[in-house]
Order: C-alpha cells, then structure tokens, then sequence
C-alpha cells in the first residue's frame, strides 16, 4: 500500500473517531414493577323515574235532570190539582220533579279519582375511575429508578444512556423515552 492510501485511511480513521465516542447511546433497563395511577373522578348526573299515583277528582253535577224533572213534574202537579189547589199541586210537582230529575242525573257524582303521570328526579353521582399515567421502577446496570410514563412499557423500558465527563471523573446519566 502506498503512503497516500496510508494517508487516506488514517484521516478517515481520525474523522471517525468523535463518532465512535459518541455521547448518547440506546439501552435497555429491565422492568420491576409497574403500578397504575387511578383517578377518580365524580360527575353528577339526573336519575329520574315516573310513578302513577291516583289523584282525587271533584265532578261537577249536572243541571239538566234537575231542569227536566221540574217542568215534568210541574206539568204533572199542573194536572192532577183543579181550582186553587192546582197553583199549589204544579208547585210541590216541579219541587218533587226538580229533586228526583236531578238524583237521578247525579246518584254517582262525588269524589272519583284520576291517575297521573308524577315524575321524580334526583341528581346522583357518578364516578368513573381513569388511569392517568404509570409509576414504572426498572433496573439499570444496578441501579433502580422509577418514573412516571404515560403507557405501560412491558418487561423492558427503553433507555437514552447519555455520558459525560465530570471533573475528570466519567458519570452516566440515564433517561428513558
């Protein structure tokens, strides 16, 4: 090989060499434990049912037996009395007419009842519970760490291993992605 290949790989080699020592890298630290962060959280909600109840009604009587019973009973009174007697009998026969036209009309009116539709609501609370993130403790070279992650990362947690000297002294420092 002649010296100008020589050359040529040597400064290549030298040109390399920051890449070679580069000061983060990719690892893997083994996963410990995993635990869920739960949060509850309360949402008030309506609850409403409806329930049948029954009402009492007043009805309202009716006139018109009352009407027809006095003029018939009247026209009757009217009849059977003669002279005097028969302004007195056409009184006493609307009177009775009147009285039993309207029992007839009424013999059931009074109180009756109605069903109603009554809706009952009251506000209840829900509570759901959502998982906000995860305390993950691994390992790592020896070390055992814990950071919160967002998902759970399985049996291993991948790590930026980044390294700088320190005072002469080399120390690592790990995070995780």
């Amino acid at each position: 090989m002649n010296i100008q290949a020589k050359l040529i790989i040597a400064t290549l080699g030298l040109a390399t060499l920051p890449l070679a020592q580069a000061a983060d890298f990719e690892d893997f630290g083994r996963v410990v434990r995993v635990q869920p962060r739960v949060e509850q959280i309360r949402t008030p909600r309506q609850e409403c049912r409806t329930e049948y109840v029954q009402v009492p009604v007043q009805q309202e009587r009716g006139a018109g037996g009352g009407i027809v019973g006095g003029v018939v009973g009247g026209l009757l009174g009217n009849q059977v009395g003669s002279g005097s007697g028969r302004v007195a009998a056409t009184a006493a026969g609307a009177i009775a007419g009147a009285m039993i036209g309207d029992r007839a009309e009424n013999r059931n009116v009074g109180q009756g009842v109605q069903e109603q539709a009554v809706r009952q609501c009251r506000t209840v609370e829900a509570i759901e519970s959502r998982t906000n993130g995860y305390d993950v403790t691994y390992e790592y070279r020896g070390q055992t760490y814990t950071s919160l992650m967002s998902r759970d990362p399985g049996n291993r947690v991948r790590l930026r291993v980044s390294v700088e000297p320190l005072d002469g002294y080399s120390q690592s420092q790990y995070s995780q992605y």
